[in-house]
């Protein structure tokens, strides 16, 4: 039975020949995500901006002023409306009730829901939830604190597992795929959650184990082809990878994609910041952590003369390993 190959094992891709427009390109989106993000902010959740949020079912798309002050008028605190998912669901937050115990946080809902229903016929609730000011700040910094130090945590194994070039080059990386994944959800206003911040450790862990593969195969081909240039080896470390890297992405996402339609839209904020971050993090471990290196100035063998600079893999030097000289 024939294997099913998405990419030839014999690719001679130039990545390397790209590496100035990549950078550019990168540079230039990571600006517009810092940009995005602070002009619109991100649309927290109740895990992080505390109170009560209501998700609401309408039979059709409701005029939004007049919910708006329909649920004003139950005295509960002033209302934010948000859609979610689709223009006839939408999430209604109120402020933190103070000294509301469980009791008293079921009435408002109550109160709310057949407020709603009497006056907007078929509207249908869904679910609720609530936190406290005080943990919603905690989970902030706890959020921010387990992404910063699974970031350091994984520049530190790449430069004990290979050299320093390697853990800057990947902790570059992984913070261009973070900021495009908050730049996505500043732009899409999608909620930003505890989910969320699942989904961003989890894209980290794609990313660097993307990486680390392709980082991999690049120390063993600078000890297999010492007098090779260092472009050379990148794109030949990356071209030897290329079938595995693709295809491991085009498997996720295709169980992303089905998580996508048929999850529901509770997990539609999740699932679309993991597929962003297999797109991202496979066009960053390509184009920029690994291309980073040579910037770095990151050599096979800095004793040994450089060979000549070809424009691809079949015009370099190779060179197997040297044999250990006799005593």
């Amino acid at each position: 039975m024939k294997l099913l190959k998405l990419v030839p094992d014999d690719t001679n891709f130039d990545f390397v020949r790209l590496r100035s427009w990549a950078f550019g390109l990168t540079l230039i989106l990571s600006v517009l995500a810092i940009g995005v993000t602070f002009a619109k902010g991100l649309n927290f959740g109740v895990d992080f901006e505390g109170g009560l949020m209501i998700e609401e079912r309408f039979a059709s798309p409701p005029d939004l002023d007049k919910l708006r002050s329909v649920v004003d008028a139950q005295g509960l605190g002033e209302a934010s409306l948000q859609q979610f998912g689709d223009p006839r669901t939408l999430t209604i937050r109120l402020p933190v009730q103070e000294g509301a115990d469980e009791g008293a946080t079921n009435a408002a809902v109550k109160k709310v829901e057949v407020a709603i229903a009497e006056a907007f016929p078929g509207a249908t609730f869904s679910r609720y939830s609530t936190i406290s000011g005080k943990v919603s700040g905690e989970l902030i910094r706890n959020g921010i604190l387990a992404v910063v130090l699974s970031i350091l945590g994984i520049g530190l194994f790449a430069i004990v597992r290979f050299e320093w070039q390697f853990g800057v080059s990947t902790i570059a990386a992984i913070i261009h795929d973070l900021l495009m994944t908050l730049g996505f959800f500043a732009l899409t206003q999608f909620e930003f959650d505890l989910n969320i911040v699942a989904a961003v450790l989890t894209i980290v862990g794609y990313s660097i184990n993307d990486k680390i593969v392709i980082d991999d195969r690049i120390r063993e081909n600078m000890r297999r082809y010492r007098k090779m240039d260092m472009r050379e080896i990148v794109n030949l470390s990356v071209n030897e990878t290329l079938p595995r890297t693709v295809m491991t992405s085009v498997t996720i996402l295709l169980a992303l994609g089905a998580l996508l339609f048929l999850g529901g839209h509770v997990l539609r904020g999740f699932t679309a910041a993991m597929i962003l971050g297999i797109v991202v993090g496979t066009y960053s471990s390509i184009y920029v952590s690994s291309s980073l290196l040579i910037t770095l100035g990151l050599r096979s063998d800095p004793n040994i003369e450089r060979a000549p600079r070809g424009g691809g893999i079949d015009n370099a030097e190779r060179i197997a390993p040297r044999e250990p000289r006799a005593e």
